[in-house]
């Protein structure tokens, strides 16, 4: 890879969208090779105000919490999205405390029946209290690498943790499937900011069923649901209208679309 005639941005880049690829053993690869790079050859691509988004994001979500002179490295970009300048400070303020650094943290390990980083949840399925606790034991670094290459039932339980960087491994996650989306678009115990990650990719709002079900959870941001009312049909703003655990702005807007339709289709009389 290192002898191809392109310039470095670019050789980085191709690696990126390879460590997405559904070839296992290419995504595999691609993804080592990535950890691998080196250091100043990095920090330069990413402190360039031309760096891809897709490598920024790349290594926001995959190497930054493991590797904090690329997250440096990325904060002196002038051009960094926002979005992930805060991801990124938030990642570097949280590596300051460590469980075995915070007592308060061994104390949730025990008591919290979700485990703690997962988000809580009203009934845990007994048979899945084991893997919970094996997901409970991983460092976050551990929990991204499971995220990105585990199975369904560990990314279903992942995407529900509280650490934002596991939560966006899950959804970057070449092995998720469109039923998966769908049913985590229906998750009411995951945070705002995955059914706000949702709605942003464009690959999974193709899925009629995924911004149907983002439209309905009650958990979905207002500004979110509102920009998806006009995706749905007739049949399903109705439901909209007459789903109660829905904001009542979003209820009213679907409201007022089904009249305009209504008028819209009234018979013309003939004008004399």
């Amino acid at each position: 890879m290192g002898d191809l005639p392109v310039a470095l941005d670019e050789k980085i880049e191709i690696l990126v969208l390879l460590s997405k690829d559904k070839d296992e053993v290419t995504r595999d690869t691609a993804f080592s090779v990535l950890r691998a790079w080196k250091s100043d050859e990095f920090q330069q691509v990413l402190s360039s105000p031309a760096a891809p988004y897709v490598v920024l994001d790349f290594v926001t979500t995959y190497l930054a919490h493991e590797r904090k002179e690329l997250a440096d490295a990325m904060l002196q970009n002038s051009a960094l999205p926002q979005d992930l300048r805060t991801l990124i400070m938030e990642t570097l303020s949280a590596a300051t405390v460590t469980p075995a650094e915070d007592p308060t943290v061994a104390v949730k390990m025990v008591e919290s029946p979700a485990g703690p980083g997962l988000l809580e949840d009203d009934k845990v399925d007994p048979k899945k209290q084991t893997l919970l606790q094996k997901i409970t034991k991983m460092t976050p670094s551990e929990k991204i690498k499971v995220a990105l290459t585990g199975n369904m039932e560990e990314r279903l339980l992942l995407i529900r943790d509280s650490n934002k960087l596991v939560a966006r491994a899950v959804l970057g996650s070449p092995k998720l499937t469109d039923q998966e989306i769908e049913n985590i678009a229906s998750m009411k115990n995951v945070t705002e900011e995955v059914l706000r990650l949702i709605a942003m990719n464009r690959k999974f709002m193709k899925n009629y069923a995924v911004a149907r079900q983002l439209i309905n959870n009650p958990r979905t941001p207002i500004d979110v649901g509102l920009s998806l009312l006009h995706r749905l049909n007739d049949r399903d703003i109705k439901g909209i209208m007459l789903n109660k655990n829905i904001a009542e702005t979003v209820r009213g807007i679907a409201l007022k679309m089904i009249k305009q339709k209504e008028e819209a289709n009234k018979p013309k009389l003939p004008s004399h």
